[in-house]
């Protein structure tokens, strides 16, 4: 079964760059793009939920990760801002 695809917006670079690539490959416009997303689809696996949860287990070690780093950055900004005012921890 093969289904139809509509891509709108495209930028006249992109475009460009694709009709190049047809031309250089000797084939048409609809038959290049094709190409492509063959090549981006090929052993592409199914996804299961074991892959969907360790894809979020992933993110969110990484998400983790980075709430860690703005904390410690808000940490030091609020303690250049304490200097900034000539307090210290008594004060508050």
């Amino acid at each position: 079964m093969s289904s139809n695809l509509s891509i709108r917006n495209i930028p006249d670079d992109v475009m460009r760059g694709l009709q190049s690539r047809a031309a250089q490959n000797q084939r048409t416009l609809q038959q290049e793009v094709l190409a492509i997303l063959r090549e981006a689809a090929r052993d592409q696996v199914p996804l299961s939920m074991d892959v969907l949860i360790e894809n979020a287990t992933k993110r969110k070690a990484d998400l983790d990760q980075a709430a860690s780093r703005i904390r410690a950055e808000q940490a030091k900004a609020a303690e250049r801002f304490e200097d900034l005012l000539g307090r210290d921890e008594k004060d508050l």
